[in-house]
């Protein structure tokens, strides 16, 4: 499927999109904390056979801004997005602490430059593929210093490559997912994924006639 596009980008914020961020931010958030209470396990096993495979389990906690982005589709969401579901995950009691919210925010960063890089005009695999891959990487130089100062320089850097991959794919595959139901199901009606949704069935209509 080709990108999406838009004439120009969408600068200004409604008071939807501001409510909406806060809910998105807040669902993901819980989920965030859900998701580091089952991380340990499965990453314990792989860092055991090669520790920058901890990666394939670490993409899952920049989804928030992607899907941020992805409905919002105006400069900032991704990086609002992304930093209040680490304030909610920190607030809620994950076992990293308020270091969270700076991972919060290197990751939405990062995915926040791949659509940047666009001009804020597409939201499909061009954006999606290069904020997903910056993001991770932005959060892998973060976790260098944070948490594997001991790890060789290879480690180092095959565990950017491999988060900002799963990100790209994996991250890019569930937001595109999310944002697709949601829309689907009438709760994106006032975002442009909903109107394109309205424009589909309006076309197939047409054409049934």
């Amino acid at each position: 499927m080709k990108d999406i596009t838009a004439s120009a980008p969408l600068a200004r914020w409604r008071t939807i999109d501001l409510l909406t961020c806060a809910f998105l931010g807040v669902a993901f958030g819980v989920a965030y904390w859900g998701w580091g209470l089952l991380y340990e396990a499965p990453s314990t096993v792989v860092k055991a056979v090669f520790p920058p495979l901890a990666a394939l389990f670490a993409w899952p906690w920049l989804v928030a801004g992607i899907v941020g982005m992805l409905v919002i589709r105006r400069p900032g969401a991704a990086v609002f997005t992304e930093l209040l579901a680490a304030v909610v995950s920190a607030l809620v009691g994950t076992q990293w602490g308020l270091t969270t919210l700076v991972s919060g925010f290197v990751q939405g960063l990062g995915v926040e430059l791949g659509f940047a890089a666009f001009g804020y005009v597409a939201f499909r695999w061009g954006p999606l593929l290069v904020g997903g891959f910056l993001g991770g990487a932005f959060e892998a130089v973060y976790e260098w210093y944070s948490y594997w100062q001991d790890w060789a320089w290879s480690y180092k850097i095959a565990y950017l490559f491999l988060f900002g991959a799963c990100v790209a794919v994996f991250g890019s595959l569930l937001a595109l997912g999310l944002t697709r139901l949601l829309a689907n199901a009438g709760a994106l009606n006032p975002f442009p994924p909903g109107q394109e949704v309205r424009e589909r069935q309006a076309m197939r209509e047409r054409q049934a006639i």
